[in-house]
């Protein structure tokens, strides 16, 4: 086999910071793969494929409408759009035409955040209007309410460690304000981990990464209720035309999902298991101390969190940037750099890798 590094002069990289759209997401499993493979070798009628594996997916999710995309990005301007057209096959073609004249999404504050790109920059590809509700640190359901107008078309709620936690409404609160004014909720949970808990909350329009928590390839999947998914499909002959996705990733996200759904994510306390030695070696490297820490969104993933002390010789920052700068390279969380924390996710890490990374913060904060 090929050794894609040394042909393309490409770093090798420890991925100890998550699921991370910068680094490739995810390993994708060896069943995925040949689906992915019978997929590149194989004729299909595009449109059959793309409403059978969504019926499939449906049916196993127990939802009335599931279509696979190219991203949960792409999911979020696809779902908008068609929201906006409702069913219209001329707002497919001219999704910006002034005829259609409802385009508000109304988006708490807090959650207008950019994962990779600003949320808002997603729903204004899909023709959405974002009108932020509540503040900064706090989002009611009344902040909503008060935001709703002739013009609103749907509620958008972003569930995101990314997105401010404290003094923010609830999905259910978000659902019964979007329900109560005969309006969608769209949930943006691209790596979330549990997709029938949303189901069974009786969200309109739920949107996941494919390659995240699924771990299949580059994809995405909006499922929920129908007429909702069925005008999200008619964007196919607008602005998704821009976002298809191939029928190899079609297979093989599919796969994925089956595989996810049978086996599930590495468990809470299997992740604890084996972070607990990872945590005691880090906390005998110089300058650091470390505990354990769960996600910050509540779902059960655990983390190690280094605090980098005042006195050691290189503050966190500097710690990420030579982590970064090493062969392989080891990337962590940064979010929190600036206080002097650094995170450490071991989804992606085995234990040769974590022995690495204590190693090389050894040498770092020598």
């Amino acid at each position: 086999m090929s050794d894609y590094y040394k042909t393309y002069d490409l770093k090798h990289v420890i991925n100890a910071s998550g699921k991370m759209t910068i680094l490739g997401v995810s390993k994708v499993p060896e069943v995925a793969i040949q689906a992915q493979q019978f997929g590149d070798t194989h004729f299909f009628e595009i449109k059959d494929l793309v409403d059978k594996t969504g019926a499939y997916i449906a049916k196993k999710l127990g939802t009335e409408g599931a279509v696979v995309v190219n991203s949960a990005s792409a999911g979020i301007a696809e779902a908008v759009a068609g929201i906006i057209g409702q069913g219209s096959k001329y707002h497919a073609y001219h999704p910006f035409s002034p005829r259609f004249t409802k385009r508000e999404i109304i988006l708490p504050k807090g959650q207008n955040v950019d994962y990779g790109t600003p949320e808002e920059v997603m729903i204004e590809l899909g023709g959405g209007q974002v009108v932020e509700a509540g503040y900064a640190n706090m989002c009611t359901p009344e902040h909503i309410e008060m935001m709703i107008t002739e013009q609103t078309a749907a509620i958008f709620y972003v569930k995101s460690h990314h997105a401010v936690q404290k003094s923010m409404l609830t999905i259910p609160e978000a659902l019964e304000v979007a329900h109560k004014h005969d309006l969608p909720l769209i949930l943006d949970a691209a790596a979330e981990e549990d997709l029938k808990k949303y189901v069974d909350l009786g969200v309109d329009v739920v949107l996941f990464s494919g390659a995240k928590a699924i771990e299949g390839p580059a994809s995405g999947l909006v499922f929920g209720k129908e007429p909702y998914i069925g005008w999200t499909k008619l964007q196919s002959l607008g602005i998704g035309r821009a976002m298809k996705i191939g029928k190899e990733n079609i297979l093989g996200f599919t796969t994925a999902l089956i595989h996810y759904l049978d086996n599930g994510p590495e468990s809470g306390d299997a992740m604890k298991a084996r972070l607990h030695p990872f945590v005691a070696a880090l906390n005998e490297v110089p300058h650091l101390n470390v505990k354990e820490v769960q996600d910050g969104a509540g779902r059960p993933i655990f983390r190690a969190a280094v605090t980098v002390e005042a006195t050691s010789p290189n503050n966190a920052k500097q710690v990420t940037a030579e982590l970064k700068a090493g062969d392989p390279a080891i990337y962590t969380r940064e979010y929190r750099a600036n206080e002097g924390i650094i995170e450490f996710d071991i989804r992606a890490v085995d234990q040769a890798e974590m022995d690495l990374i204590v190693t090389r913060l050894k040498e770092i904060l020598a």
